[in-house]
């Protein structure tokens, strides 16, 4: 079977999707997101993923996409190139340079080795080329949605460990870079002139406060934090500051009045 968009489809109410997870809303459920001009190809290849269990969204452009989005999308997008305003390369450029991106599958009908090149190269998950089987882009799908998962539960991780690490105290933090940095206990009694009882008491305290229960786990936790952009310094006042960019919320201004001018 083949999903093609010059096929017609009698008009058919889409099975509904299953249930939200707790702390889900459909904004922010993991789903596939199908990006394409073409009404006839979107609608069907929707109808196939609900068909299967998942739960699909469809957008005519990337301006379309973008404007549902009130959080970072879950799951996959399948995205075509050659639409209205921005193109399918436009927009996965946008999304990588804004952060995490689900992993995005391009189903286009541009079929030349250096588009397919460009969009591997900028981080795109799959490359198929229309007209394309259902079956190849389900088995596609599958894959897409089990990388997502892993992606979203490292996010989550990472969101606990950064509110719990910003709970530390100057000298619980003094002694998690201390353990980082291999130091001992009396360099870091040293460091906060106090005693090495005092010493081990804060080191459990703060081990506690992070869950963590072995000094592994802590590197690994320091690892995850320094890729994530936080400071391991002390901080100037007794909790550090874990937030977001103020400015975070109109990156995407520029991008969108981009699609606006192109429709108008």
């Amino acid at each position: 079977m083949e999903v093609q968009s010059a096929v017609q489809f009698a008009p058919v109410d889409p099975i509904p999707p299953g249930p939200l997870r707790a702390n889900e809303s459909p904004s922010t459920a993991a789903a596939v997101h199908v990006i394409d001009d073409d009404d006839s190809f979107r609608r069907s290849l929707m109808r196939i993923l609900q068909t299967l269990g998942y739960r699909a969204a469809g957008y005519r452009c990337a301006g379309e996409f973008l404007l549902a989005m009130v959080a970072e999308p879950t799951g996959c997008i399948l995205l075509d190139i050659t639409m209205p305003g921005p193109s399918g390369i436009d927009l996965l450029r946008a999304m990588m340079q804004r952060g995490s991106v689900p992993p995005t599958i391009f189903v286009t009908a541009r079929d030349d080795i250096l588009t397919s090149v460009s969009a591997m190269k900028l981080g795109a998950f799959d490359y198929l080329v229309k007209p394309v089987a259902a079956e190849r882009v389900v088995g596609v799908v599958e894959r897409a949605m089990r990388v997502d998962a892993q992606r979203v539960a490292v996010q989550v991780e990472l969101q606990a460990l950064c509110s719990r690490f910003a709970q530390l105290t100057n000298a619980e933090r003094t002694i998690f870079l201390g353990i980082t940095t291999h130091r001992l206990n009396k360099q870091m009694a040293a460091d906060l002139s106090a005693c090495e009882r005092t010493i081990k008491a804060l080191r459990a305290r703060m081990m506690a406060k992070l869950n963590l229960t072995t000094v592994p786990e802590l590197v690994r936790a320091a690892a995850m934090l320094e890729r994530a952009g936080v400071s391991l310094a002390r901080p100037g006042g007794d909790r550090a500051a874990a937030g977001t960019d103020p400015h975070a919320s109109n990156a995407w201004r520029p991008f969108l009045l981009q699609s606006s001018a192109t429709r108008t």
